[in-house]
């Protein structure tokens, strides 16, 4: 199978060493508007570099893995269905609802398939929870908590591009949210703070956030997240039912310290990142990817999800702003 790749910067370059190393991937060709990181990842990995995406389009790919700028993703994936071509996507599909409605229609005039890197689904702790709780192992669900704290904030200039807080970085909650518990969030109320450093207030951003949801069955949810977690990488859910109770992150690398004088004393090695932290989970994306291009699986993240959670996360924005509740109904389905 030959497979393209458009984006060779962090999280491109590590989907490039993962499909290199895929015993059904035979040719990568990569590119990158920095040609030189092509040129390089291409060198490490053995793909060839081309000039643009319209080279990969026409090298001859059987599929395309979008792992480019966010501003370029809406485009990029009604380039890549109007070829025919499957396409694996990073979140989002785009940073507002009209950008991700127009792709996802591309996608639909060329029933062409989208899968989106909700990389959560893949991890082993997330499968054990969702199995749990519609099992029925856990009893009546009736609170979950998650959390996601980046260990350091991210360059200045990413911030304006990011979308903010609640579409970058909790919208992987919202999602997750949805897979584990198989419900549907109905109401939002958010809030944010801004008290860290300068360039988030320059960025109309928030660098820690809270939202309190409420699903369709009443269980009640809260998801914060902050960019300025000292400790480390921290991402965690605990799910609480009337029989039991269950979490998901914790393990030896958790960056949390008990204050117990018999808890447990802070990791020696805690994680440092996303791309450490979920690293079996992303290549297991694209296996699945891989697998989807053969006719071997059905799609396990297709474009409707990322629209689902971005929904969520512009509900979030809207009360954050607006300092109220959120009905999901105020918002677009498309």
């Amino acid at each position: 199978m030959r497979i393209g790749l458009i984006g060779t910067g962090r999280i491109g370059s590590f989907h490039a060493g993962v499909l290199a190393r895929h015993p059904g991937v035979d040719t990568l060709v990569v590119t990158d508007p920095d040609a030189a990181r092509a040129a390089q990842v291409a060198a490490r990995t053995g793909a060839t570099a081309v000039a643009s995406a319209a080279d990969v389009l026409g090298a001859g790919v059987d599929a395309v893995v979008i792992a480019s700028a966010t501003s370029a993703h809406a485009e990029l994936i009604g380039r890549v269905a109007r070829a025919g071509l499957p396409a694996f996507c990073e979140k989002p599909i785009a940073l507002d609802l009209p950008g991700t409605l127009g792709a996802l229609r591309e996608v639909d005039r060329a029933g062409s398939v989208l899968q989106l890197g909700f990389m959560r689904r893949f991890d082993p702790g997330y499968a054990a929870a969702r199995a749990a709780v519609r099992g029925g192992a856990l009893g009546r669900l009736h609170t979950v908590r998650a959390t996601t704290s980046d260990a350091a904030p991210p360059p200045a200039a990413y911030l304006p591009l990011s979308g903010g807080l609640f579409r970058d970085c909790l919208v992987h909650d919202f999602d997750i949210l949805r897979w584990v518990t198989g419900r549907e969030v109905t109401e939002v109320y958010a809030t944010g703070s801004d008290g860290g450093h300068p360039m988030f207030r320059a960025a109309g951003d928030v660098d820690t956030a809270a939202a309190l949801l409420t699903l369709d069955d009443g269980t009640l949810a809260t998801a914060t997240a902050t960019r300025c977690n000292g400790a480390g990488y921290d991402v965690r859910m605990e799910l609480a039912g009337e029989q039991d109770q269950i979490t998901v992150g914790l393990d030896d690398r958790t960056p949390i310290t008990s204050a117990e004088p018999k808890g447990p004393a802070a990791p020696d090695k805690p994680w440092p990142g996303f791309l450490e932290r979920f690293a079996a989970a992303y290549e297991a994306e694209l296996d699945a990817f891989v697998r989807v291009v053969r006719g071997e699986l059905a799609n396990p993240c297709d474009g409707r999800e990322a629209l689902h959670a971005l929904r969520i996360a512009e509900a979030c924005e809207l009360s954050r702003r607006e300092r109220r509740p959120v009905l999901m109904t105020e918002l677009a389905e498309g």
